[in-house]
């Protein structure tokens, strides 16, 4: 999988936000992407990006969190483009809210888009996957997978059930001797237009928990790990490092310190976006959103920790590599006394 020229790659989500960076992306690596999403303005423009960066890309409609419609989606693409070596899912959908201000649809809905939509993915992907017995799936997480916070309850249960159903699913293959790979790539806040168009309930517009990275970050290190799918998960963004390891080693504390700060670091002092809301219907179907939202002043456009994580096994023996030569150095000094 090392190389995604000429290949044939799904981006679940395309139209918008991170998935559309992914798009853009692949592009420029020369890919074959099928993009799948309900917004008709967003898929072309998306379509369009990913011609100008040197690939080629092909619009599918859909609705992940319905798995007929993803089914068709996909023996369409291997009809028309040929045989699906990676599937990326991005799609998602949520609500701004404390949860006793969710109604039962609301949240049912968000479950089906957030979670459902990864797991019918995923299936419809290992399906044609198996008879050839190749190929990977990159399921975009976020650090919320394993650490919830206030007003985000739908998403991050989401998050979680992802995190779960993708290991039972890398064991089975595993378990299986296949070698179709899944991965799963954490991700810190991303500028992207979910503030402007996920359904609110705030009386604040709201906005990603700082640091806030951009959509490319996100995107490099997800199209790395579909190039590199045997990791069983990547992370983003020191944010993201500190948030799961901090989870491991006191959860109660930062149950409390969440507690203090979660609500008002989700909301700026500006008014609540327009009624626009991508939960029931696409909010781009006329109107092209693109990959950022609107903090681009505040936001990284790299990352220290990818590169880190990308580059970890010549990083440890460099540094094992200075520790030993320093270690030498002070026992010689010791030995000339």
């Amino acid at each position: 999988m090392a190389r995604l020229s000429g290949r044939v790659v799904v981006v679940t989500g395309a139209s918008g936000g991170v998935g559309r960076a992914v798009a853009r992306e692949l592009g420029r690596r020369g890919a074959r992407v099928a993009l799948i999403a309900r917004g008709t303005a967003g898929l072309g423009a998306a379509a369009v990006d990913v011609g100008v960066e040197g690939g080629s890309g092909q619009v599918y409609e859909a609705d992940v969190a319905d798995y007929d419609e993803v089914r068709k989606a996909a023996e369409k693409i291997e009809a028309e483009m040929g045989p699906i070596s990676v599937w990326i899912n991005t799609a998602f959908s949520s609500v701004f809210a404390k949860f006793k201000d969710i109604s039962p649809e609301e949240f049912s809905r968000t479950t089906a888009v957030t979670y459902l939509g990864y797991v019918w993915g995923t299936k419809v992907a290992l399906d044609l996957m198996r008879s050839r017995g190749t190929g990977a799936i990159v399921q975009t997480g976020s650090a919320l997978s394993q650490r919830g916070i206030p007003l985000q309850s739908a998403y991050c249960g989401a998050k979680h059930a992802i995190k779960g159903f993708s290991e039972s699913v890398r064991t089975e293959l595993l378990g299986d001797g296949s070698d179709i790979q899944v991965t799963l790539v954490q991700l810190p806040a991303v500028n992207t237009p979910q503030f402007e168009w996920v359904l609110s309930k705030l009386r604040r517009h709201p906005q990603p928990v700082p640091p806030i990275y951009q959509p490319e970050v996100a995107a490099r290190a997800i199209v790395y790990a579909a190039e590199h799918p045997e990791r069983k998960e990547y992370w983003v963004g020191m944010s993201t490092a500190a948030t799961l390891l901090a989870q491991r080693v006191a959860p109660a504390l930062v149950d409390r310190y969440l507690a203090r700060t979660g609500v008002s670091s989700q909301q700026t002092d500006e008014k609540p976006p327009s009624d626009v809301s991508n939960l029931w219907d696409p909010a781009d179907e006329t109107t092209d959103y693109g990959a950022h939202g609107t903090f681009d002043q505040r936001s990284h456009a790299h990352s220290p920790q990818v590169w880190l994580s990308w580059h970890r096994r010549p990083v440890l023996l460099t540094l094992a590599a200075g520790t030993a030569a320093g270690a030498l150095a002070a026992l010689g000094r010791r030995l000339r006394r």
